[in-house]
């Protein structure tokens, strides 16, 4: 008896010991759990500017000194399209993400150009003495003085000049004998810049003259003066430099993107800061040929006329230069909507709500700048709505988000084709959704009843359009697709066409990638349970998804892969 209660004592004891030891090892199972799920959701603190500045606590970037924010903020909400990013509202306010509305209109501008003023070059004149001698007298007697025309500015004493004088008494004495010695005379004084007057003047008074004055042939303000009382000058020597200030150069330097908007004749307005507020007026009169490899700039000249001589050498000019509209037409963005790398230029657009945000990356053609913003030849639609503040910080989040972005994009494999071609392979894509609608119905008769028309319409595509590299591209994706036509009219079982639909299918895509489509937007779509898992696409011109390989089964399987624009052109094109 009580060796069974000692039995009994033994086993309770064991269970009682199994079960501390059983909830010991499950509660320090649990723990662990709650440690993992906290280190799990432990936040991180990301730059928006520069994505790969990362810390486990808020702070500032050390690069751009922008706030951190917690990295969820910046992930997707599961969006299929690798071109659309998925923000949550708090993050769009965060980043303070603004957009403006496209609308269409003329390239114009409006350029803002610096410089400076400039004495007019071709104004610029040099008083040279006609004779030598020494200055005797000098009546201008300091840089700057301002001098009119005919007025005295020195006096030359020139011992040539009274040899000269007396050569010309002596000649007019036998002047009835010797004419060509008398003749000579006068004109060896005439060379000297003395006029006939005071030669007939020498002659009436039959003295001669030691000293002559240098008279200003032009008004206008001294800049040089090279001589001073008692000094000798040779025939030649320049005395003064003067300069007519009354109409003077404005020199600004433009850059390269301006060049387009610059015209020889051109009106501008500009301003100095002596006198705010004040518009002056002045017109181009140059365009250097040279651009400076060090400033990347060009000079421009424009001539003002400077009555009251307000306008000083040196003053430095604010300028605007309102240039006529061009005929170049299209949609206009602002310039901060646009990234540029490389050759790509790439703008947002919105296309989500205030509620579950969305912005699309699109690659754009970029026109002729117009003042603030840019006219856009490709890429966007009227009334779109591109994000014109927070640019780069939608860009840091697509890249946070593995989306596409800036600096990582879906390859392009578009090539120029004529726009006939373009318009002929658009028209075989909406035979082709005629057959894609059969197959989503499962009607594999009305699958067949289509494929004559589908097939006619592509006879209608001429080859002769192209040429080169694009011809031969052509050529290798048009034999898959009759061959999938052909297969697609002959079989009467409905997973057999769905089969040849799918060649069909990616060899089109390609096509439409390579040449693009001239009217509606198409939509490359996914179902990654198609064929066994296997996965297949298809082009639709709805964003709704509608499986044409399982039909009413699981008639909304799939996502959106790409989105194919039409292709805007240039007049030109």
């Amino acid at each position: 008896m009580k060796t069974n209660k000692n039995i009994v004592i033994i086993i309770l004891g064991c269970l009682f010991f199994g079960g501390v030891v059983g909830w010991m090892i499950r509660g320090g199972e649990d723990q662990s759990q709650k440690i993992e799920e906290q280190v799990g959701e432990e936040t991180i603190w990301v730059s928006p500017m520069h994505p790969h500045i990362r810390q486990n606590e808020p702070g500032n970037c050390p690069i751009c000194g922008m706030e951190l924010v917690p990295l969820s903020q910046f992930k997707g909400s599961g969006g299929t399209d690798p071109n659309v990013l998925e923000m949550k509202p708090e993050a769009v306010a965060l980043a303070n993400i603004m957009t403006t509305k496209v609308i269409s209109g003329q390239a114009s501008n409006e350029l803002q150009l610096s410089g400076k003023i400039q004495p007019d070059e071709q104004r610029v004149k040099s008083i040279a003495a006609n004779f030598p001698g020494r200055i005797d007298k000098l009546f201008v007697s300091f840089t700057g003085q301002e001098v009119k025309n005919g007025q005295k500015l020195a006096t030359v004493y020139s011992p040539d000049l009274v040899n000269a004088q007396k050569e010309l008494l002596e000649t007019a004495k036998i002047k009835d004998r010797q004419p060509a010695l008398y003749q000579a005379a006068k004109e060896k004084l005439r060379l000297w810049k003395i006029s006939d007057e005071q030669i007939r003047a020498i002659e009436l008074s039959g003295q001669v003259k030691s000293q002559f004055d240098v008279i200003a042939d032009v008004s206008g303000i001294v800049t040089v003066r090279n001589v001073s009382v008692g000094d000798y000058v040779n025939r030649g020597g320049v005395l003064f430099e003067v300069v007519d200030l009354s109409q003077v150069w404005v020199l600004m330097d433009a850059y390269e993107s301006d060049l387009a908007w610059l015209k020889m004749g051109n009106d501008l307005k500009f301003r100095v800061s002596a006198y705010p507020g004040k518009d002056f007026n002045a017109k181009i009169s140059y365009i250097d040929p040279m651009l400076n490899p060090e400033t990347r700039t060009v000079s421009v000249r424009a001539e003002a006329s400077n009555p009251g001589l307000q306008l000083k050498p040196e003053m430095f000019v604010s300028a605007k230069i309102s240039s006529a509209p061009s005929k170049e037409s299209g949609l206009l963005v602002p310039r901060s909507a646009i990234l540029w790398t490389g050759p790509r230029s790439v703008v947002y657009v919105q296309v989500g709500d205030k509620e579950s945000p969305s912005f699309e990356m699109r690659e754009v053609t970029l026109g002729s700048r117009s003042g603030d913003n840019y006219i856009i030849l490709d890429g966007l639609e009227e009334e779109d709505e591109v994000v014109s503040n927070g640019v780069f910080a939608v860009d840091a989040a697509a890249q946070l988000s593995g989306n596409y972005s800036m600096m990582l994009r879906s390859v392009n494999k578009r090539v120029e084709v004529s726009r006939d071609f373009t318009k002929q392979l658009s028209n075989f894509v909406k035979s082709y959704l005629t057959v894609k609608d059969a197959l989503v119905k499962s009607d594999v008769k009305a699958a067949q009843e289509a494929i004559p028309a589908v097939k006619t319409v592509l006879s209608n595509i001429d080859s002769e359009l192209l040429e080169n590299s694009s011809l031969q591209t052509w050529k290798d994706l048009l034999k898959p697709i009759q061959a999938s036509l052909e297969k697609l009219q002959s079989l009467s079982d409905l997973e057999d066409q769905r089969k040849h639909f799918e060649t069909l299918s990616d060899n089109l895509i390609n096509a439409v990638e390579y040449f693009g489509v001239e009217s509606d937007t198409l939509y490359r779509q996914y179902c990654p349970m198609a064929f066994r898992d296997k996965g297949a696409y298809w082009l639709s011109s709805e964003k709704e998804i509608r499986n044409p390989y399982f039909g009413d089964m699981m008639l909304t399987c799939g996502e959106v892969k790409e989105t194919y624009r039409p292709v805007k052109r240039t007049v030109s094109q």
